[in-house]
């Protein structure tokens, strides 16, 4: 049996759940998330506890078990509290700036870089060097943050470019000249 489908989803006050032939909505009080499901698994609803469950033990079945349910729970737990990302500018001129809801990066370019969010994404800049991307589902957070990150990804040398916080960028030595 699966550790992590085994798990019980608690569903908090405010959150309303519905199932439509494995067709997932979750409404809360940041927004509504749907999301199909695989027509095997299994949902059971209880007291304001959500279980999911697998028909048979096949491989398919194993695989898809955890899985559905980490989605599940991530789609209730962003319609309550969201997810955010945070990213780091590091280099000399490299800066952010928000212009109404877009984000324009400073990354050495002969242009300055703008992102237009997508629905759902928002960006916040606390400080010229930090930027926050925050949204209800996890996985385009992750994504649009990963998209920013890779237009100046951390090079080995310097450590220059754009880092998830708390990111550790491995250092390379330089060339070292004969003597």
């Amino acid at each position: 049996m699966s550790r992590i489908g085994k798990k019980v989803i608690e569903i908090p006050a405010g959150v309303e759940y519905s199932n439509n032939d494995n067709v997932i909505t979750v409404k809360g009080p940041k927004g509504t998330l749907t999301r199909e499901f695989h027509k095997d698994m299994i949902f059971k609803q209880e007291e304001g506890q959500l279980t999911v469950e697998r028909p048979t033990d096949n491989k398919l079945h194993r695989s898809l078990h955890g899985t559905t349910r980490s989605v599940l729970n991530n789609m209730v737990e962003g319609v309550t509290k969201g997810f955010e990302k945070n990213l780091e500018l590091v280099g000399v001129g490299y800066r952010a700036a928000k212009a109404g809801n877009k984000l324009t990066l400073s990354l050495g370019f002969s242009h300055p870089v703008e992102i237009e969010p997508e629905a759902g994404i928002e960006f916040d800049v606390p400080a010229q060097t930090k930027v926050i991307i925050k949204g209800i589902n996890k996985e385009q957070v992750g994504q649009v943050a990963a998209k920013i990150r890779s237009l100046r990804e951390p090079e080995p040398y310097k450590g220059k470019g754009i880092k998830y916080e708390g990111e550790v960028v491995r250092r390379k030595v330089g060339k070292t000249g004969k003597k």
